[in-house]
């Protein structure tokens, strides 16, 4: 794999999560502009330098020693490759602070790089959340590859920071430079909250969880078929999003026991309020994490899951195939995984490779519902 080769280091990048012949590389053309445009500023050693949504620690480690860097994003996965990424390139692991995106970073900070996230709603939050953080003169140095920059951007920036200057295009990717100015006090439109009528409850939703608005179409063909009569097991929510396949299945499940992993913090910042709000004080397991992985092998009797068919920009099957691997090795023997998935994704042959056997729940023209048992 090639290295970021940048005016502040040169270091040996890996992806989260690790895969055995990685066809990707843990940074591009937009890491290295935000860092080689950073170079060119005359930076002392006490600038505070914070990073927003780097994808695996390739920004922010660069910085590290350098500048008084702190991480901050929504990501589990990328939280997990800056760690890792800071000890293969023989720094401490917590050598950078990181800040969860449930958390506001706390300034003043001179220069802010953000990596433009998917999600703008994040984006949103996290520049209305830098009110207040930003040293007089500060800049908010925003870079993407050109096909994953919307015109947007750049208006939100312009709307919370102050005005905004594109660069020139480099290996197709640009940089939006927004210079602090003083705004008026702007107030955060997140989170959102939304109402179901079966089961009957309300949904809150941080800026970057998954159909914020609404619920999305998966999740509703999935509801009506949740498992009952579960008795006391232990279920796990897998990829848990606002907790909304959790919840209404401990409606019907008086006696379960219930774990709710998302890699978003948002998301599980999300689920924890949502099902306090639902289910009062009744015990729970809420974190985010790298879905199953560091869960006991055979601890868990049901698995559900609506899985994720893309991570950041990359969109593939990688992320939901690891998912049936976890749910498999958490399963007891005769412990069974749910899943809602779009027909096309063939996941019932996926499925049918790991599992003794797998049936069909349920089915409409774009999903369908699988029961896998061990």
């Amino acid at each position: 794999m090639p290295l970021l080769e940048t005016p502040f280091a040169s270091l040996d990048l890996i992806r989260q999560p690790e895969q055995q012949n990685e066809p990707l590389q843990a940074f591009d053309a937009a890491d290295e502009y935000l860092l080689n445009h950073l170079a060119e500023q005359p930076l002392a050693a006490d600038t505070r330098v914070l990073v927003l949504n780097d994808s695996f620690g390739g920004l922010a480690a660069s910085l590290e020693g350098k500048v008084q860097v702190t991480s901050s994003g929504d990501s589990f996965l990328a939280f997990q490759g800056l760690e890792k990424n800071l000890v293969r390139n023989s720094l401490a692991f917590d050598a950078v602070p990181f800040v969860p995106a449930s958390e506001p970073p706390v300034g003043p900070f001179d220069r802010v790089l953000v990596r433009v996230p998917k999600t703008l709603a994040l984006l949103e939050e996290q520049l209305i959340r830098l009110q207040g953080q930003l040293a007089p003169g500060a800049q908010v140095i925003a870079g993407a590859m050109i096909k994953h920059l919307p015109r947007a951007a750049g208006d939100l920036l312009e709307r919370y920071i102050g005005p905004v200057q594109a660069s020139l295009a480099v290996k197709k990717a640009r940089l939006l430079i927004a210079t602090a100015q003083d705004k008026a006090p702007a107030t955060s439109p997140y989170p959102t909250r939304y109402t179901l009528d079966d089961p009957a409850i309300e949904l809150l939703n941080h800026a970057n969880v998954f159909c914020r608005e609404g619920l999305d179409i998966g999740t509703r063909a999935f509801l009506p078929h949740l498992p009952k009569n579960l008795g006391t097991a232990r279920v796990a929510d897998l990829g848990c999003g606002n907790g909304v396949l959790a919840i209404a299945s401990a409606l019907q499940n008086p006696e379960a026991h219930y774990t709710l992993v998302d890699e978003s913090f948002m998301a599980v910042q999300s689920a924890s309020e949502n099902w306090r709000a639902a289910m009062g004080e009744r015990d729970v397991i809420v974190r985010a994490g790298d879905g199953l992985a560091g869960q006991e092998a055979q601890s868990l009797d049901v698995v559900l899951c609506n899985p994720p068919f893309h991570q950041q920009q990359v969109v593939g099957d990688f992320l939901a195939w690891r998912m049936f691997q976890q749910a498999r090795e958490a399963l007891v023997v005769g412990g069974a995984l749910y899943i809602v998935g779009n027909r096309h994704l063939g996941y019932h042959s996926k499925l049918a490779r790991l599992f003794r056997g797998v049936e069909q729940v349920a089915a409409n023209p774009k999903f369908v519902i699988l029961k896998a048992r061990k």
